[in-house]
């Protein structure tokens, strides 16, 4: 298949085009060319402004994709400028479960209605990260819905490629005895591995059909466990104070995240209480030899 990639050059991005170019799809990746990949010669590469509507048409107008994978499409004019560009038989939206207003145990994708929301045309900063989120399914869901889309809805993704370091946080406070101020400590919560979460995207390219659907590894861990974990791993103590460090997880509320239909699909995630303690392991390791 011809796929067009935009994004992917980063955490599991790369893992899904990775799993892409191993079942012999033909790939061109769609990036500002600012960060540099590992795909070599494996993938085309072409040039564009995410969130200029100008750029979006030059670089994409009068060429077909079977599939379009969008990985930074953050709000609902993002959407736009690609939908009016872009030719294409399936999009395939990376969303996420903070689209639930909110998410808890359970949780469903049918408890975010795309439908009945007010759709809002709006740039990035327009609104919190959340509510840019919901603007852009929101533009699927009203203005393309007679488009074959996808949207893939996924809590936080975890791995030793996780850029963003907010697992670490935890580990790194704990082992040096950093005082954190955690607002959701025994607050159960539900995580992706990231290379599950590059495969499950790849797996959705000929998959018949439409709407949106969750991605999760399989139940659910608190904070107090993986701190108490670490603690244990470690003989350290970990301080929690209101007047520590903010934890970056602060604010998420108690959820696990339903992935029944993903299962009906053909795809099923694995458990979190397999992984998560080895990447726990493999963050301790890096903080003592270091």
């Amino acid at each position: 298949m011809k796929i067009l990639v935009i994004g992917g050059t980063r955490f599991f991005g790369i893992h899904m085009v990775n799993e892409l170019l191993s079942k012999g799809h033909d790939i061109t990746i769609a990036t500002r060319g600012k960060t540099s990949d590992g795909f070599g010669n494996s993938v085309r590469r072409i040039s564009i402004e995410r969130t200029n509507e100008e750029s979006m048409k030059a670089a994409l107008s009068g060429t077909h994709y079977d599939v379009v994978i969008d990985k930074i499409a953050y709000c609902s004019n993002d959407i736009k400028y690609l939908m009016e560009a872009v030719d294409c038989d399936k999009y395939i939206h990376m969303s996420s479960t903070s689209v639930y207003e909110p998410k808890h145990i359970n949780t469903l994708e049918s408890d975010f209605d795309g439908v009945s929301k007010e759709l809002i045309w709006c740039n990035r900063k327009a609104f919190p990260y959340e509510e840019i989120k919901r603007q852009a399914e929101c533009a699927l869901w009203q203005e393309y819905y007679d488009r074959n889309w996808i949207a893939v809805r996924y809590p936080f993704a975890l791995g030793k490629d996780d850029y963003t370091k907010r697992l670490l946080f935890y580990v790194e406070h704990t082992m040096n005895a950093i005082p954190m101020n955690i607002d959701n400590l025994n607050c159960q919560m539900g995580f992706i591995r990231s290379d599950e979460a590059g495969k499950f995207m790849a797996f959705l390219v000929d998959k018949n059909f439409t709407g949106a659907v969750n991605g999760s590894s399989q139940g659910t861990i608190s904070l107090k466990e993986i701190i108490e974990y670490v603690e244990k791993k470690t003989g350290t103590k970990a301080i929690i104070d209101t007047t520590g460090e903010n934890a970056p997880y602060n604010g998420e509320p108690e959820y696990s995240i339903n992935t029944e239909k993903a299962k009906a699909l053909g795809f099923e995630f694995s458990k979190l209480q397999d992984w998560i303690f080895e990447l726990l392991d493999y963050y301790i390791y890096q903080i003592q030899n270091t």
